[in-house]
Parts: C-alpha cells; sequence; structure tokens
C-alpha cells in the first residue's frame, strides 16, 4: 500500500496541505492561489526536490522531474480540478499536457509473485515515471464519475487547497488548520456581536 505523506511532515517541510488521498491533489494544492501573488511552493530547487522526497513512497521509482515540467503538470491538474468544480470546460492545453504527460512514460501491469496487481512504467521512451502517474491518476478521477463528486475545495473563503472528501461532513483541507480558523472566526464573531 503507498506511504501518503503526513499533515505533519507536510507542515514540518513548509508545505500547507493536508497529504491528499492522491498525489494529483497535492501537487495541485502547492500553488496557493489565495495569496496575491500566487504563492509557488515549489520555488526554490529545494522545495521542489523536498515535495517529491516526501511523495515518494507513492509514486513510480526514476529520476525527478525538472521543476519546469512539474509546474506545467501542476497547471493542467489544477485546471481541469477547477473546471470540474466550477462546472466549465478545462482549457484544451491542459487536457493535452496530461495525455502528454501520461503517454511520454507508458506503463504496463503484471501479476507479481504475490499474486498482486503490478504497474510498470516505460521511462526508457522519455518521459518522466513520476508525472506519467500524477498525469494517470488524474485522469482517471475525472473519468470515475462517483469518486469526482467527492472533489471539494476548502470551505474556508481563505485558502484554495482542494481536498477528496473521503467523509460526507469534510469541509476543510486541514481541519486542524482551516477548520480551527473558521471555528474561531465564527466564535469571534458571535462574542463581538453579543458585547
Amino acid at each position: 500500500m503507498p506511504i501518503r505523506p503526513t499533515v505533519t511532515q507536510l507542515l514540518d517541510a513548509g508545505f500547507a496541505m493536508g497529504g491528499e488521498a492522491l498525489v494529483a491533489l497535492d501537487l495541485a494544492d502547492t500553488e496557493i492561489l489565495v495569496t496575491d501573488p500566487v504563492t509557488d511552493l515549489l520555488r526554490t530547487d529545494e522545495q521542489h526536490t523536498t515535495w517529491w522526497q516526501l511523495q515518494a513512497g507513492r509514486l513510480p521509482e526514476g529520476p525527478l522531474p525538472d521543476v519546469v515540467a512539474t509546474r506545467r503538470l501542476r497547471s493542467a491538474v489544477r485546471e481541469v480540478l477547477d473546471a470540474q468544480l466550477t462546472d466549465r470546460r478545462p482549457r484544451a492545453t491542459a487536457i493535452e499536457d496530461l495525455n502528454a504527460a501520461t503517454a511520454a512514460a507508458p506503463y504496463s501491469v503484471r501479476l507479481g509473485p504475490d499474486g498482486q496487481l503490478q504497474t510498470r512504467y516505460h521511462p526508457e521512451y522519455g518521459g518522466n515515471a513520476k508525472l506519467a502517474a500524477i498525469a494517470r491518476e488524474t485522469i482517471e478521477l475525472l473519468a470515475d464519475p462517483e469518486r469526482l463528486t467527492l472533489l471539494r475545495r476548502c470551505a474556508n473563503s481563505q485558502c484554495s487547497m482542494l481536498f477528496l472528501a473521503e467523509h460526507k461532513r469534510r469541509q476543510w483541507c486541514v481541519g486542524s488548520i482551516c477548520g480551527n480558523r473558521t471555528r474561531v472566526a465564527r466564535h469571534y464573531d458571535k462574542t463581538r456581536r453579543h458585547a
């Protein structure tokens, strides 16, 4: 079973995100859209490397993709997911970028010695297996209408993070951060009105 980073690991490394079920969501969330200017959590080589290291337990082995390719895929993932949430068609270039990333390092499935299904990426065709896996994950989400209904944006208006609401009542990217901020703000407003 793939090991996803914990909220604590991500926060300690400087990434304000929740270690989502899909690496694609964590990648999209490395850009904070509600700040002016937009905050890029992968702006330095060190941040880029650290983020990929945190995600290593759930991605195929192989070299890290370069920063430009990472940002390009991130932009495509964010565009198609935001389009889904706002009920609009995504830009054609975003779909092309997703398809290109997954096609550049095709994969094959095989039966492992333990009887488990294994996926083998083929970067020998010039692509990056990590980017291909994230693109594939995004495409699979978009093609699964039932799972796609779980896609949400954080209910905190000061947050742009995306997540899959694996529990019906989930409203925030990270309950201990955005959820707490919202509850504190509500309490403050309530006590201020009564004072």
